[in-house]
């Protein structure tokens, strides 16, 4: 298939089990965005509810739907879809990346697209202006954003919707990054960003397939993409520890020999600063160690097409 229609539009968005929310989607996209729109529905692997092409064409949504042979999640099937996107479709003025629950309106694709038009933009990311969340759930963000910035030295705020030009696609597509995390991939990719307020919308049915576990592994994913800076931190933070130790231990020493230290409180000090030490050196070893690993193997490619079941096509009859 090769679409070649200037200045279309082109969603991704990946569906798990949520016919009926990916269904109204598709439609409230045709009223926005018209025949310039082309949809690629990535389902990720759907049993119960899988995402039929029929629903596509009943929105008269011109697009396909990928589907996976299994579940992926929803970073590898955005970068499934993204891929085949830049590799099948040709002609597309701008790419939206976009959850399919309904909580990334497709009304707010327009201020998304607006922001981009500017030459100094590759990429404008949606920041949530306001969000229905529960309070466990505010607090574990509010802590993630803390500890992100604090290991990788970088703030994020933003998640899966989003709108880049081609370009900016086609080099994302080209980070191993994409397969872990999106949000922390753009950020990691050097690409000129954007930031657009967006408000959050309600769900169009159904409940969300995250639970908070899920949330907690999300998060740790987008500390994987800069894991040179995270353990380079931690090294350094490990290290600071040990030289500590080192001091305590030296001033131990001292007080010992001047006869300023109580009975058993030497043995019981430089005991707990030596174990202090050799943990630290042992940490900062391994943190070395797991540096090299992370390094190579984002050297290793993936190849989109092996998760790939089959692409369904909108009948254009």
């Amino acid at each position: 298939m090769n679409a070649a229609v200037p200045s279309r539009v082109a969603i991704v968005t990946p569906v798990f089990e949520d016919r009926a929310a990916s269904s109204r989607l598709f439609r409230e996209l045709h009223d926005v965005l018209g025949p310039a729109l082309f949809v690629v529905a990535i389902d990720d692997g759907s049993v119960r509810e899988p995402v039929q092409i029929s629903a596509l064409e009943d929105a008269g949504v011109d697009g396909v739907v990928i589907r996976l042979r299994r579940n992926v999640g929803h970073q590898r099937a955005i970068a499934i879809g993204l891929s085949w996107l830049i590799d099948h479709v040709e002609g597309v003025g701008r790419i939206v990346v976009m959850d399919s629950d309904g909580e990334d309106l497709p009304a707010s694709i327009s201020e998304l697209g607006a922001a981009l038009e500017s030459d100094d933009v590759d990429v404008v990311v949606a920041e949530r202006r306001s969000r229905v969340e529960t309070f466990r759930f505010r607090t574990f963000y509010t802590v993630y954003k803390w500890l992100f910035q604090l290991l990788s030295g970088r703030a994020i705020s933003f998640g899966n919707f989003m709108a880049m030009k081609p370009a900016a696609a086609r080099r994302l597509v080209a980070m191993q990054e994409l397969w872990i995390h999106l949000a922390a991939c753009v950020l990691g990719s050097k690409l000129r960003v954007a930031p657009c307020a967006l408000d959050r919308g309600p769900r169009y049915a159904g409940r969300s397939k995250m639970n908070f576990v899920g949330l907690v592994l999300h998060g740790f994913r987008a500390l994987m993409v800069f894991a040179d800076d995270v353990l380079v931190r931690v090294g350094i933070a490990c290290a600071a520890v040990a030289a500590l130790s080192v001091c305590g231990g030296i001033a131990a020493v001292v007080l010992k020999l001047i006869g300023i230290a109580t009975p058993g409180w030497f043995s019981v000090a430089f005991g707990i600063l030596l174990l202090m030490f050799l943990q630290t050196g042992a940490i900062t070893l391994m943190t070395l160690m797991l540096a090299g690993v992370a390094r190579g193997a984002a050297t290793i490619r993936i190849e989109y097409g092996d998760f790939v079941d089959e692409v369904l096509v909108r009948d254009e009859r």
